[in-house]
């Protein structure tokens, strides 16, 4: 697929969307009505494209400096109108409409995780974005929390959905999108997650689409999933065990092989009732497996052992690493840290305008060829480069042909240091937003 028509289909999801505006419009009787500077269409490309600059020389840049441009006065009022789910269907339709690279696996890897992303807002405006955290201010921020489905082959997010930070449940979220995940025929989907996601929820939730998952948990030698299960007093293993789950503590539930497990009722499961006698079984294997560090990995699988031996789960675990370095793309390169409003509904807009923007500069640099030549590192085209390109691709005012985007790709490459490790920081980190007035110019 040549960057002309990843730019196509960017723009039929566009079209697609504004064409049924009302569907999306805050009033649909009377928003997006009237000719205006700033149709509907426009809107949403101004939103995907925009760095993070102020909001008047955003505006300056993508109508090419024109001084009859809108105002940044328009713009506010134009997005008013507009409820963020119109970019959240740009989003989706971009991603069904892109095809995925010839694949001769019959395993697609999907990497969840989440982040929180912090603006600043007024009370009017954002209560139930609002929280308060000792030791990292006083006053309390405002937060939106994106949970993501992240496609490690294709380097791009498949779904993602927005909760505010005070009503924030990352085992929901991923069993949300778990349930609404259009599986391929003939391919079978893997769920990598941090321990965070380790639940038997979330595990009868891939295991009832007859899919996999690969959770770490906490060690042996905790109180956590694993920790009163009886398993090789050794530092290395890889055993199967089963479980029955149940509401009840009632006798008369004795599996006849395995464990069983009580779920009290605080407890989210979504396959057993409460108040019945009802049981759900599954079966997963404990891998345990040496780290470079000399400490120990837990991870939980439902993968075929004769497929997936101890070395590849390893493997196939380390891939997840991928969705965190993404995050941090997401927000520092695209931007997604730096929002041009106050409002947490306009915040969402710009939030699914960044994923789509990421999605697209990916895609971009995924059809990139890159010339083969014989030296020291395997080398790949710079992110933060593509991005910039892309904003500038994207645009309705750039001509077609203009911009040679895979010459352009190609000449900004960066080397592949796979081997490099750091030590990852364990303290809470925050960053407050960036003021406005002190956006670049």
């Amino acid at each position: 697929m040549t960057h002309e028509e990843t730019k196509s289909l960017y723009y039929s999801a566009v079209r697609n969307v504004t064409e049924h505006i009302s569907d999306y419009a805050v009033s649909p009787e009377k928003d997006f009505t009237r000719e205006k500077k700033f149709p509907a269409d426009k809107l949403i490309h101004f939103l995907v494209t925009e760095g993070s600059s102020s909001t008047k020389n955003e505006l300056l840049d993508f109508f090419d400096m024109d001084a009859n441009a809108p105002t940044a006065s328009a713009f506010n009022q134009q997005r008013a109108k507009l409820r963020p789910e119109a970019l959240e269907a740009v989003f989706r339709r971009f991603n069904s409409s892109v095809q995925p690279e010839a694949d001769t696996s019959e395993y697609e890897f999907l990497a969840v995780d989440g982040s929180t992303f912090t603006f600043f807002s007024y009370p009017r405006f954002s209560p139930e974005e609002y929280h308060v955290s000792q030791g990292h201010s006083a006053r309390g921020f405002y937060s939106v929390h994106v949970n993501a489905l992240y496609d490690l082959t294709r380097r791009t997010y498949h779904d993602a959905l927005l909760q505010p930070v005070r009503d924030k449940d990352e085992f929901r979220a991923f069993c949300q999108m778990v349930d609404r995940y259009e599986f391929a025929t003939g391919r079978k989907c893997v769920f990598i997650g941090d321990r965070g996601y380790c639940s038997y929820n979330n595990m009868a939730h891939v295991i009832n689409k007859g899919q996999f998952f690969l959770f770490r948990t906490k060690d042996i030698h905790s109180k956590g999933l694993v920790g009163n299960f009886e398993l090789p007093d050794e530092e290395s293993f890889d055993v199967r065990v089963k479980v029955t789950l149940a509401r009840s503590r009632s006798e008369r539930i004795q599996p006849a092989d395995g464990y069983k497990r009580f779920i009290d009722n605080d407890t989210a499961f979504d396959f057993v009732r409460h108040g019945t006698m009802d049981t759900y079984e599954m079966s997963f294997r404990v891998v345990r497996f040496p780290l470079s560090d000399s400490s120990y990995e837990c991870v939980l699988t439902n993968l075929p052992e004769d497929e997936f031996p101890m070395g590849r789960i390893k493997q196939t675990y380390y891939l997840r690493w991928s969705i965190e370095t993404s995050f941090r793309k997401l927000k520092y390169t695209i931007g997604a840290c730096n929002f041009h409003a106050y409002k947490a509904e306009y915040v969402k807009q710009e939030l699914w305008a960044r994923l789509i923007a990421y999605n697209v500069t990916e895609t971009l640099i995924t059809h990139t060829a890159l010339p083969q030549r014989k030296t020291k590192h395997v080398y790949k085209v710079n992110f933060s480069k593509a991005a910039h390109i892309c904003r500038a691709f994207l645009r309705p005012g750039t001509k077609k042909g203009s911009i040679d985007v895979a010459k352009l790709l190609g000449r900004e490459l960066t080397p592949i240091r796979d081997e490099r490790q750091y030590a990852r920081l364990m303290t809470a980190h925050f960053r407050k937003p960036k003021y406005f007035t002190y956006r670049p110019s």
